[in-house]
Protein backbone atom coordinates (compact mmCIF):
# COMPACT_ATOMS: atom_id res chain seq x y z
CA UNK A 1 0.00 0.00 0.00
CA UNK A 2 1.34 3.41 -0.96
CA UNK A 3 1.17 6.05 1.78
CA UNK A 4 1.76 9.79 1.74
CA UNK A 5 2.02 11.31 5.20
CA UNK A 6 3.19 14.37 7.05
CA UNK A 7 2.99 15.96 10.48
CA UNK A 8 2.86 19.51 11.72
CA UNK A 9 2.47 21.56 14.86
CA UNK A 10 0.14 24.48 14.32
CA UNK A 11 -1.12 27.51 16.17
CA UNK A 12 -4.38 29.07 15.01
CA UNK A 13 -6.21 32.28 15.80
CA UNK A 14 -9.19 34.30 14.72
CA UNK A 15 -7.41 37.57 15.54
CA UNK A 16 -3.62 37.15 15.73
CA UNK A 17 -1.83 36.82 12.40
CA UNK A 18 0.91 34.29 11.76
CA UNK A 19 3.35 37.20 11.49
CA UNK A 20 2.37 38.33 15.00
CA UNK A 21 2.75 34.76 16.30
CA UNK A 22 6.22 34.65 14.75
CA UNK A 23 7.15 37.93 16.46
CA UNK A 24 5.93 36.66 19.85
CA UNK A 25 7.68 33.29 19.56
CA UNK A 26 10.79 34.28 17.64
CA UNK A 27 10.39 31.11 15.56
CA UNK A 28 9.93 31.20 11.80
CA UNK A 29 7.11 28.92 10.63
CA UNK A 30 7.43 26.63 7.62
CA UNK A 31 3.95 27.50 6.40
CA UNK A 32 1.28 30.07 7.21
CA UNK A 33 -2.36 30.63 6.34
CA UNK A 34 -3.93 34.08 6.34
CA UNK A 35 -7.47 34.40 7.60
CA UNK A 36 -10.02 35.50 5.04
CA UNK A 37 -13.74 35.77 4.98
CA UNK A 38 -16.13 32.91 4.37
CA UNK A 39 -17.14 32.67 0.77
CA UNK A 40 -20.13 31.11 -0.93
CA UNK A 41 -18.18 30.79 -4.15
CA UNK A 42 -16.10 27.86 -5.34
CA UNK A 43 -13.04 28.96 -3.36
CA UNK A 44 -13.47 28.97 0.40
CA UNK A 45 -11.07 31.27 2.20
CA UNK A 46 -9.53 30.24 5.53
CA UNK A 47 -11.43 31.19 8.66
CA UNK A 48 -8.31 31.20 10.88
CA UNK A 49 -4.77 32.51 10.80
CA UNK A 50 -2.45 29.49 10.99
CA UNK A 51 1.24 29.20 11.92
CA UNK A 52 2.84 25.80 11.20
CA UNK A 53 6.10 23.92 11.65
CA UNK A 54 5.93 20.95 9.29
CA UNK A 55 7.80 17.76 8.45
CA UNK A 56 6.91 16.37 5.02
CA UNK A 57 10.11 14.38 4.59
CA UNK A 58 9.21 11.24 2.65
CA UNK A 59 10.26 7.82 3.86
CA UNK A 60 10.02 8.65 7.54
CA UNK A 61 7.52 7.04 9.84
CA UNK A 62 4.94 9.38 11.37
CA UNK A 63 6.65 9.08 14.74
CA UNK A 64 9.92 10.22 13.15
CA UNK A 65 8.21 13.17 11.46
CA UNK A 66 6.55 14.16 14.73
CA UNK A 67 9.86 13.80 16.59
CA UNK A 68 11.55 16.19 14.14
CA UNK A 69 8.83 18.80 14.58
CA UNK A 70 8.88 18.50 18.36
CA UNK A 71 12.69 18.60 18.48
CA UNK A 72 12.59 21.97 16.70
CA UNK A 73 9.96 23.36 19.05
CA UNK A 74 10.83 21.79 22.41
CA UNK A 75 13.34 24.52 23.40
CA UNK A 76 10.48 27.02 22.99
CA UNK A 77 7.81 25.03 24.87
CA UNK A 78 7.29 27.69 27.55
CA UNK A 79 6.78 30.48 25.01
CA UNK A 80 4.47 28.28 22.94
CA UNK A 81 2.46 27.38 26.06
CA UNK A 82 2.08 31.05 27.01
CA UNK A 83 0.96 31.95 23.49
CA UNK A 84 -1.45 29.00 23.41
CA UNK A 85 -3.07 30.15 26.66
CA UNK A 86 -3.33 33.68 25.29
CA UNK A 87 -4.89 32.56 21.99
CA UNK A 88 -7.31 30.21 23.76
CA UNK A 89 -8.45 33.06 26.04
CA UNK A 90 -8.71 35.66 23.25
CA UNK A 91 -10.46 33.50 20.68
CA UNK A 92 -12.55 31.38 23.02
CA UNK A 93 -12.46 28.64 20.38
CA UNK A 94 -9.61 26.50 21.74
CA UNK A 95 -7.54 24.58 21.54
CA UNK A 96 -5.43 26.90 19.43
CA UNK A 97 -2.44 24.52 19.39
CA UNK A 98 -2.51 21.19 17.59
CA UNK A 99 -0.17 18.43 16.54
CA UNK A 100 -1.63 17.24 13.26
CA UNK A 101 -0.85 13.94 11.55
CA UNK A 102 -2.13 13.51 8.00
CA UNK A 103 -1.96 10.17 6.19
CA UNK A 104 -3.30 9.35 2.74
CA UNK A 105 -3.47 5.66 1.92
CA UNK A 106 -3.35 4.35 -1.67
CA UNK A 107 -1.89 7.67 -2.81
CA UNK A 108 -0.25 7.34 -6.21
CA UNK A 109 2.58 9.64 -5.06
CA UNK A 110 3.03 7.77 -1.77
CA UNK A 111 5.64 5.27 -0.60
CA UNK A 112 5.39 1.70 0.60
CA UNK A 113 8.36 1.53 2.97
CA UNK A 114 10.95 3.57 4.80
CA UNK A 115 13.27 5.43 2.43
CA UNK A 116 16.45 3.63 1.52
CA UNK A 117 15.49 0.42 3.30
CA UNK A 118 15.35 -2.76 1.22
CA UNK A 119 11.97 -4.53 1.62
CA UNK A 120 13.59 -7.59 3.20
CA UNK A 121 14.97 -5.45 6.04
CA UNK A 122 11.71 -3.69 6.93
CA UNK A 123 10.43 -5.19 10.16
CA UNK A 124 6.79 -4.86 11.05
CA UNK A 125 4.36 -2.61 9.25
CA UNK A 126 6.85 -0.23 7.60
CA UNK A 127 5.05 3.09 7.34
CA UNK A 128 1.80 1.79 8.84
CA UNK A 129 2.75 1.60 12.52
CA UNK A 130 3.68 4.59 14.64
CA UNK A 131 3.69 5.74 18.23
CA UNK A 132 4.22 8.86 20.31
CA UNK A 133 6.92 8.71 22.95
CA UNK A 134 6.79 10.27 26.39
CA UNK A 135 8.78 13.29 25.23
CA UNK A 136 6.18 14.11 22.58
CA UNK A 137 3.29 13.56 25.00
CA UNK A 138 5.03 15.78 27.57
CA UNK A 139 5.47 18.50 24.92
CA UNK A 140 1.78 18.31 23.97
CA UNK A 141 0.77 18.51 27.62
CA UNK A 142 3.15 21.38 28.37
CA UNK A 143 1.96 23.43 25.38
CA UNK A 144 -1.73 22.64 25.81
CA UNK A 145 -1.89 21.17 22.33
CA UNK A 146 -4.42 18.71 21.01
CA UNK A 147 -3.56 15.73 18.80
CA UNK A 148 -5.51 15.39 15.56
CA UNK A 149 -5.01 12.47 13.17
CA UNK A 150 -6.59 12.60 9.71
CA UNK A 151 -6.46 9.47 7.56
CA UNK A 152 -7.84 9.25 4.05
CA UNK A 153 -8.12 6.47 1.49
CA UNK A 154 -7.43 7.54 -2.10
CA UNK A 155 -8.43 4.15 -3.54
CA UNK A 156 -10.44 4.48 -6.72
Amino acid sequence: MLIRQYAYFGLSSLTMSAAEMTAVLGIEPDEITVRGSRSTGRRVLPVLHLWKVVCREPGLGVDEQVARVVARLAPHADAIAALTRRLDAEDGEGPSAVLEVVRVFNDEDGQDRLAGTPPELVEGPGLLGWHLGRDVLAFLHATGAALDVDEYDDAD
